[in-house]
């Protein structure tokens, strides 16, 4: 952090003005290295309190939503508690609710029923906020439906919703990210600028109903939610192939190339770079695997940015069934894809917002001036930035390619590079280093009118 500190000085001193204008051949500036804080974080996320998470959860029997809601020991209702008391139990800083809905019969849902989301707040300098979240309810589709997960998941399956549904890796090992990392940041004594929220949906396998009906009402309310981070079977190495790998995780992110979305899932792939470098990203340029989805369409739908965790390697066979128990998540890779959502949430929550790159017409703020062949940028000024980093690449590519600190300004010129054949984003950078996600200049689509045709 010490040489973008320098950085900032020296641009500062250079240009205080509310303009900066840098030739094409600017060299790319230094990345912010790793916060020490985020190390001990991350460091401290615990392989055993996960696999214990795990292994209570599938205890219950069933979490299925339409499941028994009376009994202290199976079924939904000693589920939900359970996580309930589990969070409130991990720090008196986290503020832990049920989110509750009757949800009347639709879907995959035949009669009306009580849903309960579990909620972890944990408040912090401002009101935008980050979530990660998993799904605790669980489904057992009956024999043979599982397999056919391979090809297509049925429209409408029948299913018994007492029946045996574990759902260790489906998704009691996203849920135990979720709670243990609420653990986590809310002792780390770390001041986040963004808000966090540690949610654990239900109904997600009736069609995403516990989060959809949240995102509807955050976006009902204005709510800011700047990411939306879902891990939904995230705890397996091994493959239905026999295929092993403990070294990848797959993180899916809806486009165009240029959505928040997508920029959320680079952001992902750095901060993994920074502090799980034995871990790999791979980035997945699809909302999610072909043909099915998960919670995080549901804030996407409402325009807020968000993605999707998954492990590399799925057993289909596994899924919605008896089968899906703990001895088919391995503790040591759950740990590490724990991590990469740790890193990169913390670092986001301690960044400014985004900077917004659009008018109140909803125009992009970029021009070709001064000569006609430069690149005019303009954004609006972020909460508690002290200066930005600007990002071209050429148009035919899908990464950045070249980047540039500039002073706490809000026009930025580079000289020589046409808006044309380079695409074009900036993010805010804070006091101690951390960046926002980066909000990219995105050319409008230009309908073309229908002909009119004379008689």
């Amino acid at each position: 952090m010490k040489d973008l500190a320098r950085i900032v000085t020296f641009l500062f001193a250079l240009a205080p003005s509310a303009l900066f204008v840098v030739a094409a051949q600017a060299q790319t500036a230094p990345k912010p290295t790793a916060d020490e804080r985020i190390q001990r974080l991350v460091s401290s996320i615990s392989e055993e309190r996960l696999q214990s998470i795990v292994v209570k959860l599938a205890s219950f029997g069933t979490r299925n939503t339409l499941s028994d809601t009376t009994s202290p020991t199976r079924g939904i209702g000693a589920a939900r508690q359970w996580i309930f008391d589990e969070l409130k139990r991990s720090s008196p800083k986290l503020q832990v609710s049920f989110d509750t809905y009757q949800i009347a019969p639709q879907g995959r849902i035949p009669r009306t029923v009580e849903l309960r989301n579990v909620i972890a707040i944990l408040p912090g300098r401002t009101d935008r906020r980050i979530y990660i979240t998993g799904h605790y309810d669980s489904v057992n589709l009956g024999p043979g439906v599982s397999a056919a997960l391979a090809t297509a998941a049925p429209a409408t399956p029948e299913f018994d919703g007492n029946a045996n549904a574990p759902g260790a890796d489906d998704d009691a090992s996203g849920v135990a990210l979720t709670m243990e990392l609420a653990r986590v940041f809310a002792n780390s004594g770390i001041n986040f600028d963004a808000t966090m929220v540690f949610a654990c949906w239900a109904g997600e396998e009736q069609g995403l109903i516990g989060s959809s009906a949240d995102a509807q009402k955050l976006a009902a309310e204005k709510a800011v939610v700047e990411a939306m981070l879902s891990n939904d079977i995230v705890g397996g190495i091994r493959g239905g192939d026999g295929v092993i790998d403990a070294a990848t995780v797959r993180v899916y992110s809806v486009g165009p190339d240029d959505s928040m979305s997508r920029a959320l899932a680079r952001y992902i792939q750095w901060a993994a770079g920074v502090y799980v470098p034995s871990q790999r990203v791979r980035l997945m340029a699809r909302e999610d695997r072909f043909g099915r989805g998960s919670d995080h369409s549901s804030f996407t739908t409402q325009g807020y940015p968000a993605v999707v965790f998954r492990e590399s390697k799925e057993n289909l066979a596994r899924q919605h069934s008896a089968d899906d128990t703990p001895d088919g998540v391995n503790a040591a890779y759950l740990t590490q894809n724990t991590r990469i959502n740790g890193g990169a949430a913390a670092s986001l929550a301690l960044a400014p917002p985004a900077p917004k790159v659009i008018g109140d017409r909803g125009q992009p703020l970029i021009a070709r001036d001064p000569s006609g062949y430069d690149a005019s940028l303009r954004w609006a000024d972020s909460p508690a930035a002290v200066a930005y980093r600007v990002y071209w690449r050429d148009a035919s590519s899908i990464d950045w390619q070249h980047d540039q600190i500039v002073a706490n300004v809000t026009h930025f010129v580079l000289q020589g590079v046409s808006i044309d054949d380079f695409v074009f984003g900036v993010a805010a950078i804070g006091p101690d280093g951390h960046e926002s996600l980066i909000s990219a200049y995105v050319s409008p689509e230009r309908p073309v009118p229908p002909v009119k045709f004379g008689q």
